[in-house]
């Protein structure tokens, strides 16, 4: 079976891909980066795509953390900013994380009827690539993008996990596909730099979640798919079978990239 792989940003772009597509959802600063921390600190993450849908589904849970952001303001009643900075920091993991934001949390709601759903970030860039092409033989990764721009940290995001299924066989489905992989696919994580999101983040205190980022690159070896509306972990050890699972560092950006044994 022809396999291929199509790169898209912005929620609306997501129906495109429903029928026969897995989808990688893609919010580098910050939604994915902030859901994928929580799951893998063991603590439930709840994406929803509106404040009222947050505040519908908190009332479902004893003591949730209701965290997000909507055009750049954490919402009133709100306890946490859309942050992994912040998240990593707490020690409640017990208490199920809701999460809103502009963009991110939108596509991974687009998302939900289509045939899988994923979270990538530049935390589990490598391994998500590795599994996605054992088991899909087509992917749509979606930029969440932001005022309508699709922003360099996610392009950076979607070529190299784009790259990373090309260089075992899949086909760019469409020239814009190409042209995205071939600009950002050996680009360093600092490549975002210029991006709006930093602006944003420099211009309202959250270089915090900024020096987050950057400092965790490739470090998870874990897939995060969606299913029933939580982000769920798949560590390596299940991901995979045992000749799979050999890990090796890259020089460069300090990427992981999975060989056989």
């Amino acid at each position: 079976m022809r396999k291929s792989v199509v790169i898209d940003c912005l929620p609306e772009s997501v129906r495109r891909y429903r029928a026969g597509f897995a989808i990688v959802a893609v919010d580098v600063i910050r939604a994915t980066t902030t859901a994928i921390t929580a799951a893998a600190s063991g603590r439930r993450c709840f994406p929803v795509p509106t404040i009222e849908a947050a505040l519908a589904l908190a009332f479902k849970f004893k003591n949730p953390v209701l965290a997000g952001e909507s055009s750049g303001t954490m919402p009133a009643g709100f306890e946490m900013d859309n942050s992994p900075a912040q998240l990593i920091g707490r020690t409640d993991t017990h208490r199920p994380l809701v999460l809103v934001s502009s963009s991110g949390t939108k596509v991974i709601h687009e998302a939900a009827a289509c045939e899988a759903t994923y979270l990538g970030c530049f935390r589990n860039h490598s391994i998500l690539a590795a599994y996605l092409s054992e088991r899909h033989p087509r992917v749509a990764i979606i930029g969440a993008g932001s005022k309508g721009e699709f922003r360099e940290e996610d392009q950076i995001c979607c070529a190299w996990i784009a790259a990373g299924l090309m260089n075992k066989g899949y086909l760019p489905e469409n020239a814009r596909t190409t042209s995205i992989v071939t600009r950002w696919r050996d680009a360093p994580p600092t490549a975002c730099l210029c991006s709006h999101s930093v602006d944003f983040l420099e211009r309202t205190g959250r270089l915090c979640d900024l020096e987050f980022i950057l400092e965790h690159i490739d470090d998870l070896a874990a897939v995060f798919p969606v299913q029933d509306g939580e982000v769920k972990m798949i560590p390596e050890a299940q991901a995979f079978s045992r000749s799979c699972r050999a890990v090796r560092r890259v020089s460069g950006r300090g990427s992981r990239m999975l060989s056989d044994e």
